[in-house]
């Protein structure tokens, strides 16, 4: 197993003295919870532990505890990323947040809710390359895209090049030879990843998007499409644009390793 750069950074900076033993043992710690009240309890050492940050899940959570657990969050790592908001959560978030010196930017496309006290993400060098079949499949898409930009990758992006229209393809592929890993995004009968996996030479991550009606419609066609795939790629659950960026990040940021 490879050493964790994170780990690896802070034990160096204890090495040469630029920390004492005390806050290196606090960097390190990798098991560090904080309690919200009775309801949560934020897990504030996954960053150093898997190289991804804790993120948020709005779904079910009422709008006051939801503004607690993210403003907290944020506090105490300088950014918060909440996934799946309602524009009112949003804005109760975005409330709380007034006079505590915290941003809180609503991205509505992608249904995510980003706080910040200033911090920015660190940039890896890795490149993520989104692509959707459709104009409705942008939500999902946005959301792995923000995922993965907040796990420091920069991300390039080429929507509405589906199968039904394939000559729009290849020329939207060009810019994006670079990238380490492709995200496709893809609703109805999701053909598209199988099309990307068998054009590039790089790891493709098919995401079925619950549009589409009729027999096995919401997604389920595009998955099972995409899971009987005979061009080699990874599929992730249906709207899964969290874990679709979150992957693709750990698979850019993981080729970019010296």
């Amino acid at each position: 197993m490879r050493a964790n750069p994170v780990l690896s950074a802070v034990l160096e900076r204890y090495k040469k003295g630029e920390i004492p033993l005390d806050l290196a043992a606090q960097e390190i710690e990798g098991l560090r919870m904080e309690r919200v009240g009775d309801f949560a309890c934020l897990d504030l050492g996954r960053a150093v532990r898997c190289g991804m940050p804790e993120v948020v899940l709005a779904e079910g959570k009422e709008p006051a505890h939801l503004a607690e657990i993210a403003i907290r969050h944020a506090e105490a790592a300088g950014r918060c990323v909440v996934t799946r908001v309602t524009p009112a959560q949003a804005s109760a978030v975005q409330d709380r947040c007034v006079g505590k010196g915290i941003t809180a930017e609503y991205r509505d496309m992608a249904r995510v809710l980003v706080l910040s006290t200033g911090a920015a993400p660190e940039p890896t060098g890795g490149i993520v390359a989104i692509i959707t079949a459709g104009t409705s499949d942008i939500g999902v898409a946005e959301e792995a895209k923000i995922i993965a930009e907040e796990m420091g990758c920069v991300v390039r992006t080429a929507y509405d090049v589906g199968a039904a229209g394939i000559h729009r393809l290849f020329p939207a592929l060009k810019p994006l030879l670079e990238a380490d890993v492709f995200v496709v995004c893809a609703g109805r009968e999701g053909t598209l990843p199988a099309v990307v996996a068998g054009l590039v030479d790089k790891p493709v991550l098919g995401v079925p998007v619950s549009t589409g009606y009729g027999y096995m419609g919401k997604g389920r066609a595009a998955l099972a499409s995409m899971l009987q795939s005979c061009s080699v790629i990874a599929v992730v659950n249906i709207d899964a644009g969290f874990t679709a960026g979150a992957f693709a990040a750990r698979i850019a940021n993981g080729g970019r390793k010296e």
